[in-house]
């Protein structure tokens, strides 16, 4: 089920290179009616960077016969930013600047506006594109013509309630039942905030109803953030797969086939809903300052300070098999701790270690991260697990440097900041 009104880079087998006759595009770079380069391509999306006639061009124009391999109404169009002219078999169907909005000029040009007709095609049907992308309106056009500029499509598709149906009647008639969930480049950037950790479009309602006539539903979470799973008690397995690029599909059947193991344990926490979140005001000052207030209370150490439960904690993460932890000993700066393996199949435990200081002449957070060390075991296999925690965990920052308390901290050691087991005594 589609998720956004967004049109995807055009796909390699829809397009041949008019120029070779080979699957692609044909790419030229122009300076006025001068060709200054032409370019075989095999990605609707272009990404110019290092090339040295992206410089000196003054437009680029991409060129592809696409032919549509089911019929309906499609969308085609251009994705880029400055002045752009989309022609169809000779007929100029788009031409205009398309200039930078908003308060991000990266997440512009990494993704930028899109513009696009739709075009009614039969099976089969092949049409002739040209695409020219040049200066325009945007301050950053140049930059737009040599990064995420190019073609863009939309395939027909069922009406949202048939994929909805179709979708849940498979689940009903399945032994198991997978359903891929996350989020797009549209709504994660590094340059802005989100505005919701809800999943887009009718994703939430799709795994509802799918759990509910399947209990054996997995969810395949494919976001690079958090986002709200209010879903997460009715499945039988998710699994956070973090944007994991072409090797997606092989490494996916390798987890959910067992072949694998996940292996992976969260760098973040993620909530049960937003309104747990403890920091939530991330917007800057009239002046543009944004001040950062938490202090040394950052991250996890805000959610422990908030006493706030998490859907799933700062370094929770599960396998195929179990595991249990026990005799811990201190020896200066050095913890054992024994890690047995009481499962069936052979895993990975990832053993987190945590430092605390109740009674403290200074702010510190609840506990803090001090050191982790990977452990692999077969069934039934006992490791005893040596790590050596550094100085700087046990210290903290003032106006002349990092400096260190005297006295007793706590360790505690586990597999998440929330499941820890063991304490001990430290300094």
């Amino acid at each position: 089920m589609r998720t956004g009104d967004d049109l995807i880079p055009v796909p390699l087998e829809l397009v041949t290179d008019p120029a070779t006759e080979t699957p692609g595009l044909c790419l030229r770079y122009l300076d006025g009616e001068r060709v200054l380069d032409t370019q075989h391509r095999t990605a609707g999306r272009l990404v110019l960077f290092g090339d040295p006639h992206a410089a000196a061009a003054s437009a680029i124009e991409l060129r592809a016969r696409l032919r549509a391999d089911v019929a309906g109404e499609w969308r085609l169009g251009v994705a880029a930013l400055g002045h752009c002219v989309v022609e169809l078999d000779g007929e100029t169907v788009i031409d205009t600047d398309i200039a930078f909005e908003g308060s991000d000029p990266v997440a512009a040009l990494l993704d930028p506006p899109q513009r696009w007709v739709e075009r009614e095609l039969a099976a089969g049907q092949e049409v002739d594109v040209r695409i020219t992308v040049g200066s325009g309106a945007s301050a950053t056009a140049g930059l737009g013509m040599i990064l995420g500029a190019g073609l863009v499509v939309a395939r027909p598709e069922r009406a949202p309630e048939e994929e909805f149906a179709a979708a849940v009647e498979a689940a009903r008639r399945s032994e198991v039942a997978v359903v891929v969930v996350g989020t797009t480049e549209q709504l994660e950037s590094e340059g802005r905030d989100r505005t919701t950790l809800a999943l887009p479009g009718r994703q939430n309602d799709l795994v509802a109803a799918v759990a509910a006539v399947n209990p054996r539903t997995v969810v395949v979470v494919n976001s690079g953030a958090p986002v709200e799973m209010p879903w997460r008690d009715d499945v039988a397995a998710v699994l956070l797969t973090w944007f994991p690029g072409q090797e997606f599909g092989a490494a996916l059947a390798d987890v959910l086939t067992g072949a694998a193991e996940p292996g992976g344990r969260l760098p973040t926490t993620w909530p049960k809903e937003l309104a747990d979140v403890p920091v939530r005001d991330t917007t800057p000052a009239a002046d543009g300052t944004l001040t950062y207030d938490e202090g040394v209370h950052i991250g996890y150490r805000a959610w422990l300070r908030a006493g706030v439960q998490p859907a799933y904690p700062f370094g929770h993460g599960l396998g195929y098999t179990v595991w249990e932890l026990s005799d811990l000993a201190v020896d200066g700066h050095d913890i054992e701790v024994t890690v047995a393996n009481i499962g069936e199949r052979t895993g990975k435990q990832v053993v987190q270690v945590y430092l605390s200081r109740e009674d403290s002449a200074i702010e510190r957070p609840v506990r803090w991260l001090a050191a982790f060390a990977s452990v692999t075991a077969e069934p039934g296999g006992v490791r005893r697990v040596r790590i050596t925690l550094p100085q700087r965990a046990f210290q903290h920052w003032t106006d002349a440097g990092w400096d260190t308390e005297p006295g007793p901290f706590t360790v505690h050691v586990g597999t998440s900041v929330i499941a820890l087991p063991l304490t001990a005594s430290i300094e």
